[in-house]
Parts: structure tokens; sequence; C-alpha cells
């Protein structure tokens, strides 16, 4: 058997010199005639040890990282061809303790093969969502997402059948299913990940959409910094054309569905689905009042579905395997699997796929294996840059929508950043009014002027000028933020800053 290489052209192994790896095994094979074949898949999200290179001898893929050019030559002397052993020799990829300890469902295809091939997909249980989808009718797919308890992995958390269901009831000629793909949460990649590194499983989560709710028309909104999952997504496209499995009469069904992908301008708030649709239809990205909600009046004032990257790959998962089979994984009413991305101040980062049972603790010590500089975690951020904080004393807590809530925080797209006890709190909030000033698209005064305002108190509140007086007038600028803004933007930034003044007073109050 002709050994294959598998290396990954994720943008974050790519941006660890992975290509440089995959000329240096070439090289390397010409010099030494020996025959391989060499596989760019995507990456497997154990991010401390890219470039992973593995292979396949004919006995299962043996592992090897983090892989640079200079190390290819001692590769192939020791053998690593047939899996031979070697400093970077990490065993069966499969069996390795951060990854068989993880439920992969969403992710169960990304980092196994090249993420552009269709026979791969099929082969791996790829179309069996939509097959099953075709088979049930309209009807009965909305019936079994909702039984699922798909919750919206974007970070909102709406029920995803309900979403559809308010869409396919709208007697509309046009309809329109639009993947939010604008991840812009500080420490997540995710969908990132799922576009490079299986994108088949996104396209086919739009179609079943589609053809459930009645749209013949799909959009992928694609932040502009993510080009490397541009190019993955319209080489998938363009090979799900040529198959008959994007356009019209798919699969024979007599259904029309095709989705085109359009790239945002950087604009944080277009994160949020009215601004987003706003930027779609080429308008400036801000926020629209709602009601009508886009399930009702979206898109070209069109009934529209809109659900981000990870939702819609998921949504295969739930067909293929049924309902019963996907609300088994989770706790009370956070049912399923969440992709965690682990980042920060840890020694290992990378994607953890987990039910909704995991604690915080376990994260960051199980599979984050303590912090990088080997001192005490001293807070974690969970939910993006308008997350809260929670301090190592409430590190048991578990990651699930319903608890995170009662205790004034939000798991947000699953992004969790770790510190260590060397970071300064009043920093880390005055970073995220300055955030939410610089992204505000300033249509409400609350968000526009508060976050300014906000900057300038914790600036003062630095230096020690009346800081009681400025604490409180912080407190109150909380209240007026949350109550008065329009969107998430404004509405959120409070949950950091109160978190912080409460977990962590004595950085605020230079008793620390």
């Amino acid at each position: 058997m002709t050994p294959r290489v598998y290396v990954p052209r994720d943008a974050g192994a790519l941006s660890l010199g992975a290509d440089d790896v995959v000329t240096a095994i070439e090289r390397q094979a010409r010099r030494e005639r020996l025959p391989l074949h060499i596989v760019r898949n995507g990456s497997r999200g154990l991010y401390w040890l890219e470039p992973l290179v593995e292979v396949d001898a004919g006995r299962g893929r043996i592992a090897y990282g983090p892989v640079r050019a200079v190390d290819v030559p001692g590769l192939f002397r020791a053998g690593f061809l047939q899996g031979a052993p070697h400093a970077l020799h990490l065993g069966a990829i499969e069996g390795h303790p951060w990854l068989a300890s993880q439920q992969r469902l969403t992710f169960g295809r990304v980092g196994r093969e090249d993420p552009l091939s269709l026979e791969s997909y099929v082969r791996q249980g790829g179309y069996a969502g939509l097959h099953r989808a075709l088979e049930l009718g309209p009807e009965a797919t909305v019936r079994e997402l909702t039984a699922s308890g798909l919750r919206g992995r974007g970070g909102a958390a709406f029920p995803a059948g309900v979403k559809w269901h308010t869409a396919r009831e709208q007697a509309a000629a046009v309809k329109y299913v639009v993947c939010n793909a604008d991840e812009g949460d500080s420490g997540t990649f995710a969908d990132r990940m799922l576009m490079e590194g299986d994108p088949f499983a996104l396209i086919e989560g739009m179609t079943i959409a589609g053809v459930t709710v009645g749209a013949s028309r799909g959009y992928v909104y694609l932040r502009a910094e993510y080009p490397h999952a541009r190019r993955s997504l319209g080489a998938a496209i363009e090979v799900l054309r040529r198959a008959g499995r994007l356009g019209s009469d798919l699969l024979g069904s007599g259904r029309d569905f095709d989705i085109d992908v359009r790239v945002g301008a950087g604009a944080y708030v277009c994160g949020e689905e009215t601004s987003m649709l706003e930027s779609l239809e080429g308008r400036r990205g801000e926020v629209q009042v709602r009601p009508p909600l886009p399930a009702v009046k979206g898109l070209f004032g069109a009934p529209t579905v809109v659900n981000n990257v990870v939702t819609l790959a998921t949504v295969p998962v739930v067909l293929a395997r049924g309902a019963e089979f996907y609300r088994g994984y989770g706790r009370a009413g956070s049912h399923g699997t969440l992709p965690i991305q682990l980042g920060g101040n840890v020694r290992r980062p990378g994607l953890i796929e987990r039910a909704f049972d995991l604690t915080v603790r376990e994260l960051l010590e199980d599979y984050g294996g303590g912090s990088a500089t080997a001192r005490p975690i001293r807070a974690v951020q969970i939910g993006g840059p308008l997350g809260a904080f929670l301090p190592a004393s409430q590190f048991d807590t578990p990651l699930d929508y319903e608890t995170l809530a009662a205790m004034g925080a939000v798991l947000g797209h699953g992004g969790v950043v770790a510190f260590d006890d060397t970071v300064d709190m009043v920093e880390r909030v005055r970073e995220t009014l300055r955030f939410c000033a610089h992204e505000s698209c300033g249509k409400c005064a609350p968000c526009r002027i508060g976050s300014v305002r906000g900057e300038e108190l914790v600036e003062r509140i630095r230096r020690g000028f009346d800081r009681e007086r400025d604490l409180a007038l912080l407190a109150e600028l909380c209240d007026t933020l949350e109550h008065g803004s329009l969107c998430g933007l404004g509405g959120m930034t409070p949950f950091p800053v109160r978190s912080a003044l409460r977990h962590f007073p004595g950085d605020f109050r230079g008793t620390r």
C-alpha cells in the first residue's frame, strides 16, 4: 500500500508552516524515491500540535506533531512512513486522549479526509440527512428538528425548529436561507474550521433548510478575514453543482436550491442578523427594530431562515441519526453537543466538542492542561468579547445555557479565553468598552455614547479620581446600556463589566 500522508490546509495549520512541511515531505520523498500520496485535510483542532502530520500505511493513522519543515529529513530517517517511533511520534490519532474523550457529532468528519472530496463525504455518511428530509417531507422535518432540541449555536440559542416553522408557514413565492458566517467573537474559530474542514456539511444543512421551508436560494455571509474559508466554500459549491446536488431538480426531487457566498466588510455588528441582512442587501450594516422577524420579513422583504455555520452543519446529523439520538446528549434545556473553542493562556488550545455537561474546570485542566505560563488561572471569559468573566471559585460551573444565564453570563458561540493571575481586570474592562465603542453601528445612543463614556470612567477609576463615585456611575451606565440598546452589542457590554466588578473588586479599588 502506498502510504497516505495527511497534512492540514486549515488556516491555523497554514499559519504555522503546513505548506512548508508539505513541500519538504514531497522533496524528501523524491530524493529517496519513496512513493506516497499526500492528502490535505482539515485540522482536527489540536492546535498546540499543528502542523499535525498523520500517516496511514495500512495499519491506521499515526500522528506526528508539531512538525516543522526542518523535522522532515529526520522523520524519513526514522521511518515515519511506516509509523515508526520518533520524538514527534504521538501514536494512533483516534486514540489520543484529547480526541478520544470528545463526542464529535458536528465535527465528526473534520480532519479525516480531503474536505473537497464528495466521494469521501458521502462515504462518511454525508447526504443521509438530506435524503431523510426529502423522505419525511417539510412538516415532519420541522417536527424532527424541533424535537431534537437544537438551538442556534451562534450565540442567541433560539430554537432552530421554531425559526424554520415560522418561515415555512409564511405564504410567499420567494424565501431565502442565509448562513451567518460572520464569526467575529474573540477566541472563536469553530465556524472557520467547519467551512475549511467540512464545507459540504454546511451546504447540506442549508439545502435541507431550503427544501423544508420552501426556499430556492441561499447565501453564506462570510467575514472578510476568512479567505481560506471563502476558497473552500467556493470550490465545494462548484463540486456540488457539477454533481447535481445544488441547482435545479436536486437529486431528482423536483426541488431547486442554490447557494452563493457574499463577503462582509469587517463589521462586528453584522454578526447580529438584521445588521447582516442590511449588509447583504448592499446597505450599511445597522441594527433594525424587530418585529417583523427575519423569518417573516427578512432578506429583500422575503421570509428568511437565518442560522449560523455550526447550527446548519449540525442539521444533517439530526436528520440522519434522529431527534432522539441528538437529544440524548446534554442536560436540562441544553441538548446535543457544543463545539467549545479554548484559547488564551492555556497549554493545549483547540476545539473540543462535548455534550452540555462539561465543567469549566474540566475544560481548563483535562483539555487545556492548565496555563501556558504554569501560573494559576485567575479568570476565564466565556462567550466572546461581551461575555462575562468567571473567577476560579466558579470553575466547577457546567457549560450550558441555563446555568450560565442564571449567573448573569452567556455561553455565546462557545469561545472560552483563559487568563492567569497576572491579568489586569481593569484593563480587560476598558478593552471591552473600547471594543463596543469601535464596533457600534451608531444607530442607538446608549451604545454609541455610553461605551465611550464607559471607557472614560474606567480610565478615571484607574487613576484613582473619586473611585467610589465613578464606580457607581459605571454601574448606572451598565443599566442604561442593557435596557436602552437596540441589540446585543450594547445590551451585552455590561456582562463583562459587571462580572469583573463583582468578582475582582480589588483591581478597581487599588487593593489587589
